[in-house]
This record gives C-alpha cells, sequence and structure tokens, in this order.
C-alpha cells in the first residue's frame, strides 16, 4: 500500500487547506487558518465535493487531537515522538512524591532508565537541562526524554510516594 498523499493548497488571507483521500476513498480536509485554528472537513461518499462535516476547533484542541491521532499515542502528556524511538513527555513531581524537595541526582533516573530530564518547567518559569544538584519540587513538570520504557520507568520513578 503506498504511502497517502496529503496536498497542500494555500489560501489567501486565511491560511493553508490540506486535503486527504483515504485508502477507503474518504475525502478530508483540514483548513490551518492564520489564527491557529483549524477546520476538519469530512466529504461525502457519494459527492467527494460536498462537505458532509465540518468542526472548528482552537489551537489548544488541534494540538490535543493531533496528539491523540499520533500512532504512538499513550497519553495526554505525551508530546512527540520520532522514528527514532524516542518519546518526550511531560511527567509531573507530584507533592506527595518521594523526590518532593530532593536532587535530581537523587533519582537516578538516566543511569537506571536511560531517560533524560531535559526541561524543568516550574510555575511560569522553563529550567533548560537541569543539573544533578537540582532541587524537585512538588507541581514541576520534567520534560524526559527517551525510549517509551525509559520514559515508563522514570514516570514511574516520579511517581513514587
Amino acid at each position: 500500500m503506498s504511502a497517502p498523499r496529503l496536498r497542500a493548497t494555500p489560501l489567501p488571507g486565511i491560511g493553508v487547506q490540506y486535503d486527504l483521500v483515504t485508502r477507503e476513498h474518504r475525502h478530508l480536509s483540514v483548513v490551518a487558518h492564520r489564527d491557529g485554528t483549524r477546520t476538519v472537513n469530512v466529504y461525502r461518499t457519494d459527492d467527494p465535493d460536498s462537505c458532509a462535516h465540518s468542526l472548528r476547533l482552537t489551537s489548544p484542541e488541534a494540538g490535543a487531537l493531533i496528539d491523540a491521532l499520533k500512532p504512538s499515542h499513550h497519553s495526554a502528556s505525551l508530546l512527540y515522538t520520532t522514528d527514532l524511538g524516542l518519546v518526550a513527555e511531560r511527567v509531573e513531581v507530584a507533592a506527595t512524591s518521594r523526590w518532593n524537595g530532593r536532587l535530581l541526582g537523587d533519582t537516578r533516573m538516566r543511569t537506571d532508565t536511560g531517560a533524560s530530564i531535559v526541561a524543568v518547567l516550574r510555575r511560569a518559569e522553563a529550567i533548560p537541562s537541569p543539573a544533578p544538584d537540582f532541587r524537585l519540587v512538588g507541581g514541576d513538570t520534567l520534560i524526559v526524554i527517551g525510549t517509551r520504557e525509559g520514559v515508563d520507568a522514570a514516570a514511574a520513578i516520579l511517581g513514587q510516594e
């Protein structure tokens, strides 16, 4: 089976329309509006040029749908998966976590899981590349990158109470 083809058509003053015809010969389109919203259109089977359903999504709604459509989607916190088998995921440190107030290095995260903490989101601040002496706080969101298994193991470590 050949890869599906996505056709892009510029819509001056609006954005870009992406059209896809599925293996079942269904016509779908997504209009990416300049303001970040998206309109998803499903066309009639008896008339592939006639729209049967149209759904307007906000930018965050479109992002959530994109995450859900990824073949490797496992959770709402999944950020990105590459063909290399790596995932990046947001993992929150709970206030009840045994790591609340402790040093990142104490988790032995990279040693035990192979996953890396590439950033910490704390309130409105992002801390890139935290060192082993970085002190974790309940409510921190860690950006963890590694294999699916490594990221799952890291999330299990961080969830320990």
